[in-house]
């Protein structure tokens, strides 16, 4: 049997389950299976070893389960590069793709810029900034020590890791202010903004297998953006930016939580889907 005749065979298969796939992610399935790089093209036509075509159908078989093909594969691609994930790390979605284009289109033309991320997770946002602006440095912070590990080994993948440094600490701590001086150019977070009441309605997908701490923003998902803000204002530069991503309906609401840390609105930006997704906050 060929790439072609299994991956149809396998996408009835899904559906039959009612999993929603498609060929191109199994697709992605079969380049893991193969052993493909990102940059190598998979012949449909290529016929498949036995143990091949066993080991497809078994990841198949996991993915019946409701798990994603990242979660399966341990890999996703985010802007240019590929990262390494896990259950452990919220995994890269397109729309973030707009806050982290907008950091560094802010800090590009800096000499020097030192960066803070809270909530590094698999470290895509600020991994992908230090790899797009050479001289800039960077600090991430999150309470996961095992995410922390693969922030690490994504850093290196990119070459970054030199100029980061991943802290295990939460923006809920006390003396978390205290840690670092008012010196950094610009923070940049993609903060939990769900709901409490809403993680158990959330796709399975999501729920089963991306962290709860990642996801959960409290009461009215706003708990965070309120700690992030405030802390902020002690630890930006004047002029300093603060990037957000924000959920569905909440722009308003984040802005408002800047705005009384002493926060100016600078710009609103939108996701493909006419979302505000993206709110940028000047000290």
């Amino acid at each position: 049997m060929n790439c072609f005749q299994l991956i149809s065979e396998k996408l009835s298969y899904l559906k039959d389950k009612g999993i929603e796939t498609s060929k191109f992610e199994l697709r992605i399935l079969m380049e893991h299976v193969l052993g493909l790089k990102p940059n190598q093209t998979l012949s449909l036509s290529q016929e498949l070893t036995n143990d091949q075509a066993l080991e497809f159908s078994r990841l198949v078989e996991i993915r019946s389960q409701h798990k994603p093909i990242d979660k399966i594969i341990k890999s996703k691609g985010f802007y240019k590069y590929e990262f390494k994930v896990s259950e452990d790390v919220l995994s890269p979605r397109p729309d973030t793709e707009i806050l982290l284009e907008k950091a560094i289109e802010l800090v590009k033309n800096k000499k020097d810029a030192l960066i803070l991320e809270f909530g590094v997770g698999s470290g895509c946002i600020i991994t992908s900034i230090l790899a797009e602006t050479p001289s800039a440095f960077g600090v991430g912070i999150d309470i996961s020590d095992k995410a922390l590990k693969i922030a690490k080994e994504n850093a290196e993948t990119l070459l970054v890791h030199d100029r980061l440094q991943l802290i295990n600490a939460s923006w809920f701590d006390d003396d978390i202010v205290k840690k670092f001086k008012p010196q950094f150019d610009i923070i940049v977070s993609n903060p939990p903004y769900i709901k409490t009441s809403e993680i158990p309605f959330l796709d399975i997908e999501v729920k089963n297998f991306d962290p709860l701490i990642a996801l959960d923003g409290g009461d009215d998902g706003l708990r965070d953006y309120r700690r992030i803000s405030q802390i902020s204002a002690n630890l930006l530069k004047d002029d300093g930016f603060l990037l957000f991503e924000v959920g569905e309906n909440q722009a308003l609401d984040v802005i408002n939580i800047g705005n009384k840390s002493g926060f100016a609105t600078y710009e609103i930006l939108k996701d493909l889907n006419n979302i505000e997704r993206c709110i940028i906050l000047k000290k």
